[in-house]
């Protein structure tokens, strides 16, 4: 397989000052990519400000490559836009976004106020909202454009303390999912990686031997394929110490009950055959399902649907 390379390309990395985020502007940068790094200089819960964008910046620079930095609230939609601006005034194009910019704010749901619930909703996912919306005309006019989300296996499977972060990660699917839908017009190739790394985020959960284990490097070399020319669509990388995997939702084949049977005793009754992995599938939008289950009536039932 030949090199993956970036030459020519521009890409936006939010959250970009430390940890992943650099990790992946890096390995943008040193594989072509003109890069904006963008970091509002944050503590983990989201507040403080400092200069992280621009040292990261530097350090591309230095080592041969193009940066500008952007200390943009990704939850500002002027900033976002200013952000955008600049990368478009200096290169005129944007061809790469990576929604990693992201804060903590544990506690259990029972402990957890409203405000630590809606900050975090608000920075993961309205954040990633808002960038790539700021990108979307541009990559649909010039027909190309990749964006990864980040999710979580918080969202994606739970974690105890994190109903905030796991409901935010989560709806990064949904988002992922329609963003997939009506970006293939206009090859736009909208995928999400679910990292595993040490990081600030999780430096204070897991014990010394494991984070040694988990290198970002290994998290970027999943997440720069992810962004990549040949990249999937719609796809959930998951990354962490080294190891690959793919995250798929999947749906039952499921039952038929006729109408004099449609009661919650025989969805009980049947809850086996509609757990029933046998024939499970993938579907590849909302739709599929509700032709899934009129086609099951109407074969019952004896009914033409066109």
């Amino acid at each position: 397989m030949s090199e993956i390379r970036f030459d020519g390309r521009v890409a936006i990395v939010t959250g970009a000052g430390l940890g992943l985020g650099r990790c992946h502007a890096l390995a943008l940068a040193q594989r072509g990519a003109k890069v904006v790094v963008n970091d509002l200089g944050g503590s983990v819960d989201g507040t403080g400000s400092g200069s992280a964008a621009e040292d990261v910046a530097d350090e591309i620079r230095e080592a041969g490559g193009e940066a500008i930095s952007h200390t943009a609230n990704v939850t500002k939609a002027d900033e976002v836009a200013d952000m955008v601006r600049q990368a478009m005034d200096k290169w005129g194009r944007v061809d790469v976004l990576v929604n990693n910019a992201g804060i903590l704010r544990d506690k259990s749901f029972a402990k957890m106020e409203l405000a630590d619930f809606e900050a975090v909703m608000q920075v993961h996912l309205t954040g990633s909202v808002v960038c790539t919306k700021a990108v979307w005309d541009i990559m649909r006019e010039q027909g190309y454009g990749r964006v990864a989300m980040t999710t979580s296996s918080s969202g994606l499977y739970g974690n105890f303390g994190q109903s905030n972060y796991g409901a935010a990660k989560m709806a990064l699917i949904g988002f992922m999912n329609t963003l997939h839908l009506e970006g293939q017009k206009y090859d736009i190739r909208v995928s999400a990686l679910a990292p595993t790394a040490a990081t600030r985020m999780t430096e204070n959960l897991l014990p010394p031997a494991a984070l040694d284990l988990l290198s970002p490097e290994a998290v970027s070399a999943g997440l720069v394929w992810l962004v990549s020319g040949d990249a999937p669509s719609r796809t959930i990388l998951c990354a962490g110490a080294g190891g690959y995997a793919a995250t798929k939702i999947y749906e039952t084949d499921g039952i038929y009950l006729p109408p004099d049977q449609q009661t919650p005793e025989n969805v009980a009754a049947n809850l086996d055959k509609v757990l029933d992995a046998a024939d499970q599938r993938e579907l590849q939008s909302g739709g599929e399902q509700s032709v899934k289950f009129l086609t099951k009536a109407a074969t019952h039932l004896g009914v033409s649907l066109r």
